[in-house]
């Protein structure tokens, strides 16, 4: 699978890590993020990150920043990402699978490294359950994104 790996200054202490566990994992990266502690902003990397999702390129994201809050805000402003905060591995999977999470955020402050690459191994390795219930929630989803995206161009 292709990832694209986003990361701010805060999250750039845990970004190799990141990589080499996708990698290990047998994963081809996509480094979008900020190359060294230097402040960057989070949402830029964000957009630039989903952005590769949206587009096909990649076929999830990983984000990295101090609390993994901030691009999880950021992440859920774009149309077609649904981001979910990944801090414990069962949030991981379960957000992928009835959720159709397709971006985890996590935050280099809180989070450990054997933490991080059990929570990377079960949302990479999670897939959407695809049953009627799941699909019709997911759908609500996509309608509340529309519905917000007409209301700020004032369709609504």
């Amino acid at each position: 699978m292709k990832i694209a790996l986003g990361n701010d200054h805060a999250g750039f202490p845990l970004k190799e890590f990141v990589r080499n566990v996708l990698e290990e994992l047998g994963h081809e990266v996509i480094d979008t993020g900020a190359p060294s502690e230097a402040p960057v902003d989070f949402p830029d990397v964000t957009r630039a990150t989903c952005g590769l999702v949206k587009s096909g390129q990649a076929h999830r994201a990983v984000l990295v920043c101090g609390t993994g809050v901030g691009a999880v805000m950021a992440a859920n402003k774009i149309p077609g990402i649904r981001c979910a905060l990944g801090h414990d591995v069962y949030s991981a999977h379960q957000s992928v699978e009835h959720d159709d999470a397709n971006v985890l955020a996590m935050g280099a402050w809180l989070v450990g490294r054997a933490t991080v690459r059990e929570v990377l191994e079960s949302f990479l390795d999670a897939k959407f359950d695809n049953d009627e219930d799941t699909i019709r929630r997911v759908q609500k989803l996509r309608d509340m994104e529309l519905e917000g995206a007409r209301e700020l161009a004032g369709e609504l």
